[in-house]
């Protein structure tokens, strides 16, 4: 296999699975991609702060912290002191992020019903999970391995 075919691939992939997905979304939610993420992280995890959606989309802490400015002057999410830590604000979505969250997420679901498990075998699909998996967690220790270089 060309790695550099490999490459295209799955970079070119990855941007039309997005690019669909936000498009239907905007269109029938009014709400990118972009921000359904960062909602859905302040719903799966209690006591959310911006450091826990910037670890769980691997983004940085200050695009994340734009991200959550964004939402919280569309009336999609609020800050509320954090009672362990001062420096940090716990995020808890407001009654029409939940809402958003509730009507978009089956829409994302759908597409990735579409575009992932429709072309695919259940065992291909598991492969490519587990393949995806394997080389998120090398490229992950590698950036760990390359910053604690830098220290």
């Amino acid at each position: 296999m060309d790695l550099r075919d490999l490459f295209d691939d799955l970079v070119r992939f990855e941007t039309m699975l997005w690019n669909r997905v936000d498009l239907r979304l905007q269109q029938e939610c009014g709400v990118t991609l972009s921000a359904l993420n960062v909602m859905m992280v302040i719903d799966r995890i209690p006591s959310c702060r911006v450091f826990d959606i910037a670890s769980a989309l691997e983004i940085t802490v200050g695009g994340t912290s734009q991200a959550v400015d964004r939402l919280e002057a569309a009336g999609y999410c609020t800050r509320r002191a954090n009672p362990a830590d001062r420096r940090s604000s716990i995020l808890d979505l407001t009654p029409a992020g939940s809402a958003t969250v509730a009507t978009a997420t089956p829409i994302f679901d759908d597409e990735l019903e579409s575009l992932l498990r429709a072309p695919l075998s259940p065992t291909a699909l598991r492969e490519l999970g587990e393949a995806l998996r394997t080389v998120r967690r090398a490229a992950s220790t590698r950036r760990g391995d390359a910053l604690e270089g830098q220290r």
